[in-house]
């Protein structure tokens, strides 16, 4: 029976509203729904008073103004992005413009094209004032935050662990209300999965995702998005079992299930399945690899 991934898809709120979720994390909501940011991005605010905020979003306006709405009389000292899709990193400008604030992140996106199944694509003008690696610490009054580098969703993706609340920010990397895309050339399910085994690992007791409500049981979260990720690539050798394959093929067959008009951004994480299948040696391409390849297991 298919691993059943407890989605949370329920939640309360207005756009352009700050809601108090924690003692020290707030939440703005931007208005850009879709069917890859869900109700729209979901700007966190950390501290009280010196402030850091957490992916300002898309340039929106009206979005930028209830940001800094919800921190009128007090400090922005930090910008912390996870990654630089264009639901998250564009507002940084503005927000810089009215605060002063640097922005901090693993670095900017890393791989030309983008194939716009993410979220509309990247933000390859954005670059931080100051680089974060993999276990660094930023802090501020009352508040510190480990950077977890998690590349996978795509190569500069990195979560957040707010120490003082055993919370993580984990951006796209982990979802409560659906799977996250792993679209190439820049997205890698080979990163991904370790990526996720890692934040398990790293054993914080709540998420907060960029898009969706909090995930209160992360542990037992992970285990089954992991488990997925796993059965979709037994659906991939049964597919391919019956001979040789593309990937447009497939795709109605493995996602049944799925609205069509999302094949093209299931089509991509196949992609990303086939490609980790390829490097594993459990998979041969014909040819160049692409979504038009044709596909076979490799004792065929």
């Amino acid at each position: 029976m298919p691993t059943q991934i407890p989605y949370n898809r329920e939640l309360e709120f207005e756009y352009g509203r700050v809601d108090e979720i924690t003692p020290l994390i707030r939440r703005v909501i931007a208005n850009n729904p879709s069917a890859f940011t869900f109700h729209g991005t979901g700007t966190y605010i950390l501290g009280r008073g010196q402030v850091a905020v957490v992916d300002p979003g898309p340039d929106l306006a009206e979005h930028v103004d209830a940001l800094l709405d919800a921190v009128r009389g007090e400090t922005v000292t930090h910008i912390l992005v996870t990654h630089t899709h264009i639901d998250h990193s564009p507002a940084v400008p503005a927000l810089q413009a009215a605060t002063g604030a640097p922005a901090y992140a693993y670095g900017p996106h890393g791989t030309r094209p983008e194939d716009g199944a993410s979220e509309g694509g990247a933000d390859f003008d954005f670059s931080p004032d100051h680089v974060v690696g993999d276990g660094d610490v930023i802090t501020g009054p009352g508040w510190s935050v480990e950077a977890l580098h998690t590349p996978g969703h795509c190569s500069n993706h990195l979560c957040f662990a707010l120490r003082e609340e055993d919370a993580l920010l984990c951006g796209d990397h982990v979802m409560g209300w659906s799977t996250s895309i792993v679209s190439p050339p820049d997205g890698d399910m080979a990163a991904y999965m370790a990526s996720l085994d890692k934040v398990g690992r790293f054993g914080a007791g709540r998420y907060f995702p960029t898009h969706g409500a909090p995930i209160d049981a992360p542990e037992p979260y992970v285990k089954a998005l992991i488990a997925h990720r796993h059965e979709r690539e037994d659906q991939i050798l049964a597919e391919l079992a019956n001979g040789p394959a593309t990937i447009e093929e497939m795709v109605p067959r493995m996602y049944a299930d799925v609205d069509p008009k999302l094949y093209p951004a299931a089509a991509r994480s196949v992609l990303a399945h086939l490609i980790h299948m390829v490097e594993t040696g459990r998979v041969k391409v014909d040819g160049e690899t692409g979504e038009g390849s044709v596909w076979r297991l490799s004792n065929a």
